[in-house]
């Protein structure tokens, strides 16, 4: 039972977080290009630093990690 496991994991990559958010909380000229959309998706680093805004989830997590860096999805 207490059988210890082993991970896989880049320690060296930082980690960044996706989330949803409202088209409507954005600034006015951000919302201008959403073309329609309701939610984007974005991508923040440790420090709560937005470093992207893209149109969906799959697309954050590869963005991610094209750069690098491993994405974790915060609700």
């Amino acid at each position: 039972m207490n059988t210890p496991f082993e991970f896989e994991s880049d320690a060296e990559a930082p980690i960044v977080y996706v989330r949803t958010v409202k088209v409507a909380d954005l600034p006015k000229d951000v919302q201008k290009q959403a073309a329609g959309a309701e939610q984007l998706y974005a991508v923040h680093d440790t420090e709560g630093s937005r470093l992207a805004l893209v149109s969906d989830r799959e697309m954050a997590f590869l963005l991610a990690r094209q750069h690098d860096m491993n994405p974790v999805f915060a609700h």
